[in-house]
């Protein structure tokens, strides 16, 4: 059992300290949260054993989680890395759970600590976030992405692996440049629909009162998305500006073949473009 410390009690921080806990892989769970209210909320709900700083943090734990925007963690891993020299010659490891993967191994690719870093992104979140958000089961049954994991230590890498194990999540290998690309495909780009959606709703409602009257639970799950916390998505979409830009191209020519469709009353057409998107349905039940 190992001391795990967690940097940045959100949902998937929070998440994952609830589980590496309650499923006997970590015997401590520390936490840094630079929020003192998110900090309080954690340690009145259970998520950690203590709230330190950064520095002890580091000192004490085996395995360091980086659950921090990305746009922080590019800068604060090789920091941490900087710290783990410092501080101990102990097999500590470093990894983050970030949703882009390009940035943040460019930066310590060549730090001396670099082999004690693993670079992952568990594939499972909400759209709500903060310590509140946190919940047990999270990544049961999902994928969790090691990017670049022959840049790694063997031994972190079998130690990791053996963390998300607990986790229930199964683990795929890709290069940083793939994972961005995909994810840019199968989830940044649904968080763009979803916030544009829910901009065009709002813009109309100040015409048509009773739009939300007749929102279905279609319109619901549609725009679910459209409630994540700008904190994180910002950097997201900006350290992977190349592909979600690529994507956002290609959903417009999309959406202009539909409009062009309906436009000319062309139902054969529209009937062709529907029922090749009903083929999402052999790859997503």
């Amino acid at each position: 059992m190992k001391t795990v410390g967690v940097i940045g009690l959100g949902l998937i921080g929070g998440s994952m300290a609830i589980d590496l806990k309650r499923r006997g892989f970590a015997s401590t769970v520390l936490g840094v949260e630079q929020d003192p209210v998110a900090a309080e909320a954690a340690l009145t709900i259970g998520l950690v054993d203590k709230v330190v700083d950064l520095p002890e943090c580091v000192k004490e734990a085996d395995i360091i989680i980086v659950a921090v925007p990305v746009g922080t963690a590019v800068k604060m891993v090789p920091a941490i890395l900087d710290m783990v020299g410092e501080i101990s010659l102990k097999d500590k490891i470093v990894i983050d759970v970030c949703s882009t993967k390009e940035q943040i191994c460019k930066a310590v690719k060549y730090h001396p600590r670099r082999r004690r870093f693993v670079s992952t992104h568990p594939m499972a979140g909400t759209e709500y976030s903060g310590p509140w958000a946190a919940q047990p089961g999270l990544f049961d049954g999902r994928a969790c992405i090691f990017a670049n994991a022959e840049e790694s230590a063997p031994k972190a890498v079998k130690v990791i692996e053996e963390m998300y194990d607990v986790l229930n999540m199964r683990p795929l290998y890709m290069n940083a440049e793939q994972h961005d690309l995909h994810t840019a495909y199968v989830s940044h780009i649904s968080h763009v629909t979803s916030f544009a959606l829910a901009l065009t709703v709002l813009d109309k409602e100040k015409d048509e009162k009773h739009i939300f009257d007749l929102a279905s639970g279609g319109f619901s799950s549609t725009v679910r998305l459209a409630k994540s916390n700008p904190d994180m998505w910002v950097p997201i979409l900006s350290q992977n500006r190349d592909n979600v830009l690529r994507v956002m191209d290609t959903y417009i020519e999309k959406m202009k073949e539909f409009r062009n469709a309906v436009d000319q009353y062309d139902e054969e057409t529209l009937r062709q473009l529907i029922l090749e998107a009903n083929r999402i349905k052999k790859i997503i039940r």
